[in-house]
């Protein structure tokens, strides 16, 4: 994201309606991931994080592991052929319809992110099935109304048979003064019955001081990051039944192969079937 001519100092150029001044979350993750879609203000903060949690980059990992295992799991054990993934973050290879097509082709997907670079990448590397589809929209999860009744959520996805929605490392930016709890009710109400939702939190339960510095060093340019106990986080479930093996940490989410120290990823993950 940068670019330099003679002798003059690299200078950022981004995309039109992305401000390389304020960080974002999804470009965080991305610099946490190896990606090269960040600024400086993201790396400073994501630096600042990875200073108070050194293994934040391998939790990112974890984070993006629980993502394939969901989607794996949604499609072949719950028989899920559209998905609602609200909080996408930069594309990683592979993406969740990348996963969920390799299992069942014809499975629809609706990415969801308010970044403008999200979109960038979305329309090169989101790119269905010949089968499927798959599909990109700018909303944000503060307004669940604006993403429900979106034209193309609703041209792509029938909401009268069951969906995966996946809420991956988004809801701690969101505040409790503004009942992100209603929020994701909201979310679940449009959901059929034989619907899933798929949650991962950032939690301080695990190590309450390297999180609460991260969380500081985020705060302190101006983000809102909130980690939650296991209880606060169960809560957005509400009366779906939370598959085995319950809200874990998400290392011990089904892992392919059992994690040495289960709780090194501060995340707390799990994923609920609506009765």
């Amino acid at each position: 994201m940068e670019q330099s001519s003679g002798n003059s100092a690299p200078s950022e150029v981004a995309p039109p309606g992305v401000n390389i001044n304020v960080p974002h979350s999804a470009r965080i993750y991305d610099y946490w991931l190896g990606g090269k879609d960040n600024f400086a203000v993201d790396r400073a903060v994501g630096e600042a994080m990875i200073q108070a949690i050194p293994g934040m980059r391998y939790m990112a990992g974890e984070n993006r592991k629980f993502v394939h295992r969901a989607a794996r799991d949604l499609v072949e054990k719950e028989g899920i052929r559209q998905f609602l993934d609200v909080g996408t973050g930069i594309p990683t290879r592979p993406n969740l319809h990348e996963v969920a097509q390799l299992i069942a082709p014809e499975t629809r997907v609706v990415y969801v992110d308010n970044d403008p670079i999200v979109l960038v990448h979305a329309r090169a590397l989101m790119l269905s099935s010949p089968q499927g589809r798959s599909e990109y929209i700018s909303a944000d999860i503060r307004d669940p109304r604006s993403i429900l009744t979106d034209k193309v959520l609703r041209e792509t996805l029938d909401l009268a048979r069951p969906v995966g929605l996946t809420l991956i490392a988004i809801l701690m930016l969101l505040a409790d003064e503004d009942d992100p709890w209603a929020t994701v009710a909201e979310l679940r109400d449009a959901m059929p019955s034989g619907s899933c939702l798929a949650i991962t939190h950032p939690t301080a339960d695990f190590n309450p001081d390297e999180v609460n510095q991260a969380v500081a060093a985020a705060t302190g340019a101006g983000m809102t990051l909130v980690a939650r106990t296991q209880e606060a986080v169960a809560r957005f479930f509400g009366d779906w039944e939370l598959l085995e093996p319950g809200l874990v940490p998400v290392s011990a989410w089904r892992p392919d192969t059992p994690a040495t120290d289960p709780k090194a990823a501060y995340y707390w993950a799990g994923v609920a079937r609506k009765p």
